[in-house]
């Protein structure tokens, strides 16, 4: 992930999805409207570093369309175009990385047939002393959450990648890797320190775990159908 000021101001194309990015995910996507094969040839004009756009997780309505998106969470992941494999009808296959965490401010009118909008970056703050010691009861407490996962079959489970010492990542990474709702992947991304997302993992891992032991016919074992994986 790149360090980008914090609070200080920038205009970006926006790509509004019925997901959350979180930063360091690796996100591939199908690009097959117009407006979006206009944003990667907008794209391929700029520098390799300046070839982003914000992905922000749709509230109201849907990804498709003009009109799809209705209304939009506020704080999102800055996605870095890293290939592009081109379709011969013109639509194209994307991979991507979660960089920096914005905060949309207003929508802004570019005259280009996707969304703008004018955000504000977000910082990266540990929290408190003693993020090390929640990390590794994170991990912890991941690892028995894995483990019933994969004893309740989901062989995707096995798939996941080993965890980071490294607290920030290791935050983010929990929050990709485990089942959640858009509403509580979304409440993590927001959290503005390491140390209140991990807190907020450790209360949804001990919640998920006690699912999974007296339901363990129902597991959450999407694990594998997002094809993600941290850099």
């Amino acid at each position: 992930m790149t360090s980008r000021r914090v609070g200080e101001r920038a205009v970006i194309p926006l790509f509004p999805l019925g997901t959350v990015l979180v930063p360091g995910l690796v996100l591939p996507l199908h690009v097959f409207e117009p407006r979006y094969r206009r944003l990667l040839a907008d794209l391929a004009e700029r520098p390799e570093d300046e070839r982003g756009f914000g992905v922000v997780a749709i509230r109201e309505g849907h990804e498709v369309g003009e009109d799809g998106a209705k209304a939009l969470h506020e704080v999102g992941t800055l996605a870095l175009l890293r290939s592009v494999v081109p379709w011969p009808d013109g639509r194209a296959d994307i991979m991507t990385n979660g960089d920096a965490r914005f905060r949309v401010l207003r929508l802004a009118d570019e005259g280009t047939p996707y969304t703008c909008a004018e955000i504000e970056w977000l910082g990266e703050e540990d929290g408190d002393a003693d993020t090390h010691l929640v990390a590794q009861a994170v991990s912890d407490r991941f690892d028995e959450y894995r483990a019933a996962v994969a004893g309740a079959g989901a062989v995707e489970a096995a798939q996941m990648l080993a965890l980071s010492e490294d607290p920030r990542m290791l935050s983010y990474l929990v929050a990709a890797a485990m089942v959640l709702d858009l509403r509580d992947r979304q409440r993590l991304l927001e959290l503005p320190t390491t140390s209140e997302r991990l807190r907020a993992e450790m209360a949804l891992l001990a919640r998920e775990n006690v699912m999974m032991r007296e339901l363990p016919s129902l597991p959450a074992i999407d694990l594998a159908r997002t094809s993600s994986g941290m850099n």
